[in-house]
């Protein structure tokens, strides 16, 4: 591949991790990326990070639930209005290896799930949510072999992943009015940690005709049984109350999650003199993730944990749709050291009443500057457009139903992005 191309390509694939970071569909933050590993160089390592601003903004929130808290100060106070999510950073790294012409290994740091939400404690939907963060690390090892068919190559492609998840959420369990002369000691606030890992895998390939830049790759990449999630439910915001027995207490929980299976085709191709197109649809099994139950871990072996369990003591209320992201761009060289991409991409929004996860457009751009051949350095950016909807009452295999506690709007709100990412090849 001539490096005039290797240039053009490196700033469209920057663009794919921009997009893939804004539009965060389900728990999303970065998804897998694996496109280094199809560097020509023997050599090649990529860091980058990815600046995400998300603005969207809750209106017209009713607590409907008065049994649940009763808004921001146990009597139905707090604002009607609030910004949900803040900006955060996603990092990534990668070093790839040619082992033979036709062997190739890559290593691979990434945080392809998270969600951070922060309402905080002062609207009427605090009895929901007050601040929930989710995080995770992949360190992944992908591998492929190329064999000559036809006028190209194609490229048979395995690898492995070992998965950690960690995160909290933060609500309000019940109104501290309720409390009487102990309001000053308790908040009423109650929080869930938890933490798990797990083991994946992916299996894929590629056919590649390098003088022309074109590639086609099919990856599927296996979902990843979290096993056992250990946590903590901490009611001690809560005084002693005869009708609940762990108030006041430090609860041991567990619980059962799978992490997604997905499924991505990726096509490019050089289509004149120093232009490249390309484009990309991925799938990704997010309903796998619905009512996420936890029990305590004293009565595992003895009543089973599930959303409507007779010792359920909480729950991550997700009941996600599959997620679908379709993009397309094109790319120019403008001399022997700059090169300039472009992208436009939609991901259908997983949420099905439950979060504020609907439908992204994005628009990416970004430059890739090469000083010689053994560097590269890319700026990249993206605004974009997340759709309006609603949060309320929706169907969900507990009793009662799921998103009883409040009901709000949100309208069409900005994304942004912003991304910088080096390379060092030879």
């Amino acid at each position: 591949m001539s490096r005039a191309i290797s240039t053009i390509l490196g700033g469209a694939l920057l663009l794919t991790s921009v997009a893939s970071a804004a539009q965060a569909g389900g728990l999303e933050r970065s998804g897998y990326n694996w496109d280094l590993l199809f560097d020509q160089e023997r050599f090649a390592t990529e860091a980058g990070i990815i600046y995400v601003m998300p603005d969207r903004k809750i209106k017209n929130a009713v607590d409907t639930n008065p049994a649940d808290g009763l808004g921001a100060n146990g009597i139905g106070g707090g604002s009607t209005s609030t910004h949900e999510t803040p900006s955060y950073t996603v990092p990534r790294f990668g070093a790839k290896v040619g082992l033979t012409p036709d062997a190739d290994c890559l290593a691979s740091y990434s945080q392809p799930w998270g969600v951070h939400t922060n309402p905080g404690a002062d609207w009427v939907g605090a009895n929901q949510n007050i601040e929930t963060d989710i995080r995770s690390d992949d360190y992944g090892l992908t591998c492929s072999y190329k064999f000559d068919v036809g006028k190209g190559q194609l490229r048979a492609i395995g690898g492995v992943s070992y998965q950690e998840v960690s995160g909290y959420k933060n609500r309000l369990v019940v109104g501290p009015a309720a409390f009487g002369p102990a309001a000053a000691l308790f908040d009423g606030q109650g929080k869930l940690d938890l933490d798990a890992d797990g083991w994946g895998w992916r299996i894929g390939a590629a056919y590649e005709i390098p003088e022309i830049a074109f590639r086609a790759s099919l990856i599927y990449n296996a979902e990843i049984d979290l096993g056992q999630i250990n946590g903590t439910v901490d009611l001690t915001g809560l005084p002693p109350l005869p009708t609940n027995p762990f108030a006041n207490k430090i609860t041991d929980v567990y619980g059962t999650a799978t992490m997604p299976q997905s499924l991505e085709f990726k096509l490019q191709t050089g289509i004149a003199p120093d232009w490249l197109a390309f484009g990309s649809v991925k799938w990704v099994d997010w309903s796998v993730l619905n009512v996420v139950s936890f029990c305590p871990t004293s009565t595992k072996g003895i009543v089973s944990c599930g959303p409507t369990s007779p010792v359920l003591l909480t729950t991550l209320d997700l009941m996600f749709q599959d997620g679908w992201t379709v993009a397309a761009g094109i790319g120019h060289k403008f001399n022997d050291k700059w090169s300039g991409s472009a992208q436009l991409s939609w991901d259908r929004g997983t949420s099905t009443g439950l979060t504020t996860q609907t439908d992204t457009y994005l628009l990416s751009g970004g430059v890739s500057y090469a000083p010689n051949k053994n560097v590269e350095l890319r700026l990249g950016g993206a605004v974009g457009m997340l759709a309006a909807g609603s949060y309320g009452p929706t169907a969900c295999p507990k009793t009662g139903g799921c998103g009883n506690d409040v009901t709000y709007d949100f309208g069409d709100d900005f994304v942004g992005a912003l991304s910088l990412a080096g390379k060092i090849k030879f």
